[in-house]
């Protein structure tokens, strides 16, 4: 255990000691990563592209988004209010 807690980060506090997997949470998440960037390809890239910008939108409040066309790459970028709508986001839709 202690060779464990001699070669971790300072920001993780890992205190378990039975399975070594506790960690300070402000460690994981970052408060200010509210910009989900998707990258989309094929010939329905815009459009599914417009679909999760609508999905984002009716699930929470104050969401922005915008796509960019760049080639055949679809970028889609959309700023969230909160870093945990941005979690919530990528997890329901499995991004």
């Amino acid at each position: 255990m202690k060779n464990i807690k001699e070669s971790q980060s300072a920001l993780v506090n890992d205190t378990c000691t039975d399975c070594g997997s506790y960690a300070d949470i402000g460690a994981v998440i970052d408060e200010h990563d509210t910009l989900l960037t998707v990258t989309l390809s094929g010939s329905d890239a815009q459009e599914k592209a417009q679909t999760l910008s609508d999905k984002a939108k009716n699930r929470f409040e104050d969401v922005e988004s915008e796509i960019k066309i760049e080639n055949e790459m679809v970028t889609l970028l959309i700023r969230f209010a909160f870093s945990a709508e941005k979690m919530i986001f990528q997890l329901e839709n499995s991004i």
